[in-house]
């Protein structure tokens, strides 16, 4: 961490404040290069957004969650990774994808977005199965979703390659890329290196930048007399999950709604698949307990039911009618919420 709260205390929160006012702007400018780079790059080889925001920004922006699994797999606390997992999941889908929704709906490239669908189904059926039959994630486990993962993304780079062979973009989609005459021919100048950089800066930018808006913030709301279980459901919740929430709002206002989308999707998929899988072999663990509805486990009752409803609410629809509503977001806006409120009941 890159304060603790014994120094906060000594110093005030002049300190903290600053820091937490540091990760913001590193947030900003991280999400605004990494979404350059992201968007940059699909237009140089003529692929779809939405497969870019389901591979290379979904891997850049699942980057804390991996770091914070894989560490606590280290430590022999590999059971950080199923809830990290799950609740990271939920809050991408009916916060983050939520919000993006309910501020700018419109038509998605279903084409695109099928593959990315089934691979997170199948692997989350495998990770219920496995938690209901068998209450235990063995080292086997893991190899499965890591497999998945490699598959998953051969599949998809190889699909966002062989697109442009068969069709190409049309004007309309080189202008959703490129939102000017003037930003394309930009785009066309530009090195290669140069977005690849922007990439992995941004995508740095936004890591740096979270840690310290997490930590800061979580003093700051100690120091003010916060409870714990109110900055557990605000800054710790959400805190791995603000690559995506940047991303997603970045997206929005540059206008690449479908990168964003494709980048939840994919996340979504890299937290059951990477995440997961890593962990489990790292460290194999039980399902663990925390809270209990009617004495019954409300991880297995209602964490993993609402992974799939959330999911299925943000997909389902989308790939019949072949565009995002806004009561699609309005209700899982108003599924997060009733979740968060639920934490304090339990």
């Amino acid at each position: 961490m890159i304060t603790s709260l014994s120094f906060a205390t000594e110093q005030g929160l002049l300190v903290p404040i600053l820091l937490f006012a540091a990760g913001l702007v590193l947030l900003i400018k991280g999400g605004d290069w990494f979404v350059d780079g992201a968007t940059s790059l699909a237009y140089r080889f003529k692929i779809p957004e939405i497969i870019i925001g389901a591979t290379v920004v979904s891997i850049g922006t699942t980057l804390p969650e991996v770091m914070v699994s894989v560490t606590g797999a280290l430590n022999g606390q590999g059971s950080m990774a199923y809830g990290n997992a799950i609740g990271s999941i939920i809050c991408n889908t009916s916060l983050i994808a939520a919000l993006t929704i309910a501020i700018r709906p419109g038509p998605v490239d279903t084409s695109s977005m099928k593959k990315p669908v089934l691979f997170f189904f199948a692997s989350a059926i495998i990770y219920v199965v496995v938690a209901y039959l068998l209450g235990f994630f063995y080292w086997w486990v893991g190899a499965i979703l890591l497999a998945i993962f490699v598959v998953y993304m051969f599949l998809t780079i190889k699909q966002g390659l062989k697109k442009p062979a068969v069709q190409g973009l049309d004007y309309v989609e080189e202008q959703e890329l490129a939102s000017t005459p003037e930003e394309a021919e930009k785009i066309k100048k530009s090195p290669l290196w140069k977005e690849l950089l922007l990439l992995v800066v941004g995508a740095a930018l936004i890591a740096v930048g979270a840690d310290l808006l997490v930590d800061n913030g979580t003093i700051i709301a100690q120091q003010l007399g916060v409870p714990e279980t109110v900055i557990a459901l605000t800054f710790v919740a959400l805190g791995t999950s603000l690559p995506e929430l940047v991303t997603a709002i970045t997206s929005l206002v540059k206008g690449h709604g479908s990168l964003s989308l494709g980048n939840v999707i994919g996340a979504n998929i890299f937290n059951l698949v990477l995440v997961s899988g890593t962990s489990i072999i790292l460290a194999p663990f039980e399902v663990p307990v925390g809270n209990t509805i009617a004495g019954i486990n409300s991880s297995l009752i209602l964490d993993l039911p609402l992974m799939l409803t959330v999911m299925a609410i943000l997909t389902i629809p989308t790939l019949f009618t072949k565009k995002l509503h806004r009561a699609q977001g309005i209700l899982l806006l108003a599924i997060y919420a009733a979740f968060c409120t639920l934490q304090f009941v339990l």
